[in-house]
């Protein structure tokens, strides 16, 4: 785009343009008229003085005296002189030999004075005598008061047009010099008046750029610098709103890329706008993929649709819980609220969804638990009962029955008050109540400490132990938690291998972590059983552990000391074959678990 003054400076070069040529076409055909016009009038009165000068009358009747008479006048203009009688014979002439000549009598020129009666002739036409174009004037000439001829003095047209072109030369010389001036002057004079103009044009361009940091430096008065301080005002109140608006835009960005929660706005004709990344993760696919896309093009297994539909068509809330089962069974909280424009036009749907999956599962577990811990303390506490009712009923006179039933007590007593002491440390676990303390502890030696506690329930079961080598395997933990590992992992191997079988304890060592390995021979646990055996109370033979003494707790808390030393437990088993449990604990806590 041309700058603006260089447009005005041409518009107004134009204009000049025009007007001076308008002007100097309407000067130089009025000189033009002007020289012809004196022209004109010089050929008529030089015919005139021809007239006087000659005594023409006098050699009517001799045109050889009027030829040489004028051969003999001098010629200062070279005008042609042409003496006619009235009957259109040519008497003299300057320039050629008169009986050589044609008749003239049809001469327009003549026939105005002749037959017209008109003072003076005139005429512009070709001459054949002397091949080119001429202008005629004709004055008659009288005997007496009768007209007897005509004295025709021309010129030509040649000499005519040469000074018209140097007329028109040097009018076309002014006229440039003036334009080129005017030029120079209309460029200063818009370059002035539209510098401002641009300036601010500049401005009004970066700020559509967004470059709002802008401003129009011009210093001047009027309307003009009204205008830029308007311009000025603006860019800083668009600087302070973009400002706001990207604020708010990335307080919002921020907010949905980190919510939880998936989010995606459906606008009123059914089309996906956004989505927040939960939502992809959610749906399985990106938001490029989904944006501009009808939501009925979302996987059916969300029963999304009908639920927008709803919401569009009664522009109202709705709420419902959905159940995804597959690849797996996932639970989400949906909510599909309409949003409307300041004018309370729809605009379309924000859709929620919130994962409850292991919200709902832990209230089955919070139900399934409170259920177990009422069936796990019923059957104590019911033979606590039973059997002091029938210690009240008598039987404590018989002092074999009352030592039995007493250590039947003692027992259940016992068990309860290990069940008790199982659900508050598992508890503590749980909320992090007990922090640890971080020391360096020798597992390869805590091994060889819990293996010696066990050794008289080892012995009972004539149990064949594998134990791992002397060598001192040092890592960061809280010694009691790591005992306790040991001794849950080594009892119920213990507990569920029959006599005569192998228990297999190893301690391995790798660059950061260490892996604590133990394996046994005995009854196994169904592939079915596997991903639910660190649930508590959760027993593969709930007869069988019952009896044993077991609280059902056991490897829900070894779980969880294991994952509060940020590590690993994990399982292989076949039925009837024996189970290994690996233990995999880092070598280094991390800083923030230090705790001296």
């Amino acid at each position: 785009m041309k700058k603006l003054w260089v447009r005005i400076s041409f518009a107004f070069f134009l204009l000049l343009f025009g007007v001076l040529f308008a002007v100097g076409f309407f000067l130089a055909n009025l000189v033009k008229q002007a020289y012809e016009d004196t022209t004109r009038n010089q050929l008529i009165e030089h015919a005139h003085l021809l007239i006087q000068a000659l005594e023409i009358s006098d050699f009517y009747d001799n045109p050889e005296a009027l030829q040489e008479k004028i051969g003999q006048l001098p010629d200062p203009v070279q005008i042609r002189i042409t003496i006619i009688d009235k009957d259109g014979n040519v008497l003299a002439d300057s320039t050629s030999d008169p009986k050589q000549m044609d008749n003239h009598r049809n001469r327009p020129e003549i026939k105005a004075v002749l037959d017209e009666g008109k003072p003076h002739g005139e005429a512009i036409h070709y001459s054949d005598t002397l091949g080119m174009h001429m202008m005629y004037v004709t004055v008659p000439f009288y005997d007496g008061k009768e007209r007897i001829g005509v004295v025709r003095t021309a010129i030509a047209l040649n000499m005519i047009d040469s000074t018209t072109k140097q007329l028109w030369a040097s009018l076309f010389m002014i006229i440039g010099i003036a334009l080129v001036i005017s030029w120079l002057v209309s460029m200063s004079i818009a370059k002035r008046f539209t510098r401002p103009i641009e300036k601010i044009a500049e401005v009004a361009r970066r700020l559509t750029n967004k470059d709002y940091e802008s401003r129009v430096d011009i210093d001047t008065s009027g309307e003009i610098g009204q205008l830029s301080e308007a311009i000025n005002v603006l860019a800083a109140s668009l600087q302070k709103q973009m400002k706001d608006i990207q604020e708010h835009q990335q307080q919002l960005t921020s907010i949905l890329a980190n919510m939880v929660s998936g989010v995606m706005l459906v606008d009123e004709l059914g089309k996906i706008r956004l989505v927040n990344p939960a939502m992809e993760r959610l749906l399985g696919q990106s938001e490029e993929e989904l944006t501009g896309q009808l939501h009925t093009r979302i996987h059916e297994r969300f029963q999304l649709s009908k639920n927008i539909i709803r919401c569009l068509e009664t522009m109202e809330h709705q709420h419902e819980e959905l159940t995804v089962r597959h690849p797996e069974e996932r639970i989400f909280d949906a909510h599909f609220a309409p949003f409307f424009s300041e004018d309370h036009r729809l605009k379309g749907v924000i859709v929620v969804l919130h994962e409850i999956t292991d919200i709902r599962r832990l209230e089955r577990i919070r139900s399934e638990f409170v259920a177990n811990v009422s069936h796990e303390l019923k059957t104590p506490v019911t033979s606590l009962k039973g059997f002091a009712e029938t210690l009240l009923d008598g039987a404590a006179e018989d002092k074999a029955v009352r030592d039995s039933f007493l250590k039947i007590i003692y027992d259940e007593s016992d068990r309860l008050y290990r069940l008790i002491q199982d659900i508050l440390h598992l508890s503590k676990i749980e909320q992090h109540l007990v922090p640890l303390k971080i020391e360096e502890v020798d597992v390869a030696g805590l091994v060889y400490d819990s293996v010696e506690m066990l050794q008289e329930e080892i012995a009972k079961k004539a149990i064949k132990l594998s134990l791992p080598g002397q060598k001192s395997v040092i890592i960061e933990g809280e010694k009691d938690r790591i005992q306790q590992i040991i001794l849950n992992l080594v009892s119920n191997a213990i507990t569920y291998t029959p006599k005569h079988g192998k228990i297999s304890i190893q301690v391995l060592e790798h660059n950061d972590a260490i892996d604590l390995i133990v394996s046994d021979t005995g009854i196994g646990i169904p592939k079915n059983d596997l991903p639910r055996i660190f649930e508590r109370f959760y027993r593969v033979d709930k007869a069988r552990s019952r009896n044993s003494g077991g609280t059902g707790l056991g490897l829900a808390i070894v779980k969880h000391l294991v994952e509060s030393h940020h590590g690993q437990i994990k399982v292989d088993s076949i039925e009837g074959v024996g189970s290994t449990f690996i233990v995999t604990l880092p070598k280094k806590q991390p800083n923030k678990d230090k705790q001296k």
